[in-house]
């Protein structure tokens, strides 16, 4: 894994040091030695914007948390992992650090395990997201969220009578919901998500005989689709380098020793809720982009992307079996008056209105598509021409049979024109579609209100 990472600190040995070590695991190191400069580099937009940064907390111009609290306020950089680096053993200030936005603090100096694998561990969890700078650009950015409801968090261990006073301290310093749970039903969880808990973090307690089942345990939840996008914290009972190492490569989100203070421990899994919230609702918004890249806005019907490699697989099916299949082009006839006449929040219903009567008069089965301004696409799988024409004139009449409604009470007739075309024998999908165009051509020539049919594609 290769990216960019910002090594902030004033003393120039320990930049050259960090360098060094990262560039021999193939990031791209870029070097700061004071707070102005890495929050120029991080929010300025001149240039790639670091993948990660490693913050010293003693900085000559301001302090590392006053660095911290600029970054997370500021929409350019609040999502960038900030690793806090201090050869302080000071519990004051670790929490401080936590409490300004820090992904974690490394007391230094730093294993080279346990630091690359923390760093490893951090940008694959912030890459899964490094779409939202687009989602954002394309209009699909959403409002920050000002209120964040209560999480909850499952604490599993062997014996949880063991970790009552654990539980205790967590419940008198967040107001997350927090459930107790025994391997097996954080197993059962992972099979059948909200079964047990519906946990958005996962606290792992390592038991009497080392962390293997708790490592074990982190692999299955990551591993199931019910719990991979749950946060895990394991509380280990002495954070050495292998273990911590090994659990960040294997996908824990924090590694803490089971002697953390109560305090900082709550602000790392409040910190966990609120990534894993976060992930999910980028997740849900990157879903909703590529719905609305498939369906058309204003009908609710799917468009032309998406209905183009469904009419093949239906036209290949077609092709395997035997079988056949109706395309029809529908055009609402005069629609360009509507418009003229009566405004375009007029020319929307109208469309919005012929869109849901097609819709109803069409099987499951069945695919809609508005393809063009006043123009729609179905196809009838396993249709022959006998089930087409009953369809099209069930259509015609739908659409014109009850006037629509227009903004003004007025109440209008419209009709449509449509063109069918049947496939035969091995025929592309195009010649399909093109038929039924040209019969719809004929429809026009008609007088409109019409259906014409092709009576074969071959």
């Amino acid at each position: 894994m290769t990216g960019r990472i910002l090594i902030v600190d004033d003393v120039a040995t320990n930049r050259i040091v960090y360098r060094a070590r990262l560039a021999a695991a193939f990031y791209e190191p870029v070097l700061a030695n004071d707070g102005a400069t890495c929050l120029q580099i991080a929010q300025s937009g001149v240039g790639p914007r670091p993948d990660l940064i490693l913050l010293d907390l003693h900085l000559p111009d301001m302090s590392g948390h006053d660095v911290l609290r600029s970054l997370r306020s500021d929409p350019r950089s609040r999502d960038i992992p900030v690793i806090v680096l201090t050869a302080s053993q000071d519990a004051a200030a670790r929490l401080a650090a936590f409490a300004a936005g820090a992904d974690d603090v490394i007391v230094k100096p730093a294993a080279d395990r346990v630091l690359l694998a923390r760093v490893r561990n951090l940008m694959r969890s912030n890459a899964e997201f490094s779409a939202e700078a687009v989602l954002q650009g394309a209009g699909f950015a959403e409002a920050p969220i000002h209120f964040e409801p209560p999480g909850t968090l499952a604490l599993v261990a062997s014996v949880p009578d063991a970790t009552k006073d654990l539980q205790a301290a967590l419940s008198g310093l967040m107001r997350d919901r927090l459930v107790t749970l025994t391997r097996t039903q954080a197993l059962a969880e992972a099979a059948s998500p909200g079964r047990v808990a519906g946990a958005d973090v996962f606290l792992l307690a390592e038991d009497e005989n080392g962390p293997e089942c708790a490592l074990r345990l982190l692999s299955e939840l990551k591993s199931h689709q019910a719990t991979r996008h749950a946060a895990v914290c394991l509380l280990l009972r002495a954070r050495t380098p292998d273990a911590a190492a090994m659990a960040f490569d294997l996908g824990a989100d924090d590694v803490v020793a089971h002697a953390v203070p109560a305090a900082e421990l709550a602000l790392r899994l409040r910190s966990l809720v609120r990534r894993k919230r976060n992930g999910d609702r980028q997740r849900a918004r990157m879903q909703d982009s590529l719905r609305l890249a498939l369906v058309d806005p204003l009908t609710g019907l799917y468009n032309r992307r998406y209905i183009a490699p469904h009419l093949s697989t239906i036209a290949a099916r077609a092709t395997e079996t035997g079988g056949v299949f109706a395309v029809m082009v529908v055009d609402l006839d005069r629609f360009k008056r509507v418009n003229d006449q009566h405004g375009h929040a007029a020319g929307d219903l109208v469309l919005v209105e012929v869109a849901r009567r097609l819709t109803a008069n069409l099987r499951d089965s069945d695919l809609l598509a508005r393809i063009g301004g006043e123009e729609f696409l179905i196809v009838l799988p396993d249709s022959s021409l006998t089930d087409a024409r009953h369809v099209a004139e069930r259509l015609c009449h739908a659409v014109e049979e009850r006037p629509i409604r227009l903004p003004s009470g007025q109440g209008l007739t419209v009709t449509v024109s449509i063109g069918v075309a049947v496939s035969g024998g091995e025929v592309s999908v195009e010649a399909v579609v093109e038929q039924a165009d040209l019969a719809l051509l004929d429809s026009k020539g008609a007088g409109r209100n019409q259906v014409t049919f092709r009576l074969s594609a071959a």
